[in-house]
């Protein structure tokens, strides 16, 4: 009974592949026969090709354990299995010894299309790497993993495993696990170490540059030496305001997960954001006017992350608009599907973005125009770090633009005592 409960303990902390194993296997037992050692077989091939894939060893050697002591009932689990698996989110599908289709689940019928039963696997997948795997595992009995890419319509990332049972006749189960999230993921960390590398190196080369001049022929140059050390401290300023960003982003992932314990006065916060860049507004001659309901109910926030959120919001607004153009700012608040919410817009008067661009912006470094992002002094970190700030307070962000037109940003945050706002909330039209 203790090996027992070892091997059980053992597949509960194994991962989706070894459920997937399990409903694979269960299914595969009501294919082929009702014959008990076929039954056990199978779905012990299938537990373990599970959890070999997950790479879990120990997890394999004790579904296989499991599977020998234990018989499936032929009447309920493979109805159970089949519900269970159609469910889960990684495509999977059985194919038998000549290699044709006797069960897809949803997710794989998304990829291969409705009708599979019976159709030689060559023909569902286009995949020369995948069928080669399917038709090694099917010569030699051999696991085989391969990757492969799905460019269209959207490029998708897989990891392919095919195992094959030991039951008669034999099946081989093609389990595919979506690796998307992973590599974007990988991709985003080497791009943001490349773009922070970038954006650093130079402002660094210029200063590096200005010091040598400043040591050998400016050095007793008075003009010179006053011109460069002006520009010396602008490109220290920018790399100031980079490495500032960085660390705020950094800050504000990190607890991106802790919902904020306090609570906000928004519209209180927005004055004080607009009184802090009434300087820089004023020597732009850009007007800002703030609109709306002055009595906002309380949000739960944190003040400092907030304001950073909205005066990032309105400077982006003041630096892009139009010299001696105006800034509209709008608050109040609206239902939603889980309770109220709170918005305040941010509209300028400037040039306006892209329609293609306007799902990119939110993206660190990300900029439409660099050379006027970098004239402004920007980082390229703003609207990633308001995006998160958004995320961490449970809220939205919206953006609205078209060239010609300038731009509006809208944040929309749960009113306090309101979990969160979902996508799809009806709350623009009071804009």
């Amino acid at each position: 009974m203790a090996e027992r409960a070892r091997d059980w303990d053992a597949i509960r902390t194994g991962s989706w592949a070894a459920a997937a194993g399990l409903a694979a296997g269960a299914i595969l037992c009501s294919q082929i026969s009702h014959n008990g050692p076929a039954l056990t077989l199978a779905a012990a091939a299938l537990l373990a090709g599970g959890a070999i894939f997950a790479g879990r060893r120990a997890h394999a050697i004790a579904t296989l354990r499991m599977a020998m002591r234990t018989q499936p009932d032929p009447e309920l689990l493979p109805d159970v299995a089949r519900e269970v698996f159609e469910q889960l989110p990684d495509p999977m599908m059985l194919i038998d010894g000549n290699g044709r289709a006797v069960f897809a689940n949803q997710a794989m019928r998304a990829i291969v299309g409705t009708d599979v039963m019976q159709k030689p696997v060559s023909a569902l997948l286009r995949m020369p790497a995948v069928l080669a795997a399917v038709e090694r595992t099917i010569a030699t009995g051999a696991p085989a993993a391969v990757e492969f890419t799905l460019p269209v319509p959207l490029e998708r990332y897989y990891q392919t495993y095919a195992v094959r049972t030991n039951g008669e006749p034999r099946f081989i189960a093609l389990l595919f696990h979506d690796m998307t999230t992973v590599r974007r993921a990988e991709q985003a960390r080497a791009d943001f170490v490349a773009n922070a590398s970038h954006e650093l190196r130079t402002p660094l080369a210029a200063v590096s540059g200005f010091i040598d001049t400043l040591r050998g022929h400016a050095k007793e140059d008075p003009a010179a030496r006053n011109k460069f050390l002006d520009i010396m401290s602008v490109e220290a300023g920018r790399m100031r305001r980079l490495i500032d960003d960085l660390l705020s982003l950094n800050r504000i992932e990190l607890n991106e997960h802790v919902p904020p314990s306090g609570t906000v006065d928004l519209a209180a916060l927005v004055k004080d954001a607009v009184a802090a860049l009434g300087p820089l507004a004023e020597s732009d001659d850009i007007t800002v006017t703030i609109a709306g309901d002055a009595n906002l109910p309380e949000v739960a926030g944190t003040r400092d992350e907030l304001i950073q959120l909205f005066q990032n919001l309105i400077h982006n607004a003041i630096k892009y608009g139009k010299t001696g153009g105006h800034v509209w700012i709008t608050q109040g608040t609206a239902p939603t599907r889980r309770g109220q919410a709170v918005f305040v817009s941010i509209r300028d008067d400037g040039e306006g973005i892209a329609r293609e661009a306007i799902p990119r912006l939110t993206e660190r470094f990300y900029r439409v125009d660099v050379k006027r992002s970098r004239e402004k002094g920007g980082t390229g970190l703003g609207l990633a770090i308001v995006k998160h700030i958004v995320s961490r307070h449970k809220g939205r962000l919206t953006i609205e633009s078209a060239p010609g037109e300038g731009s509006l940003f809208t944040v929309i945050l749960p009113a306090f005592g309101t979990p969160a706002v979902l996508a799809g909330d009806a709350v623009m039209e009071v804009l």
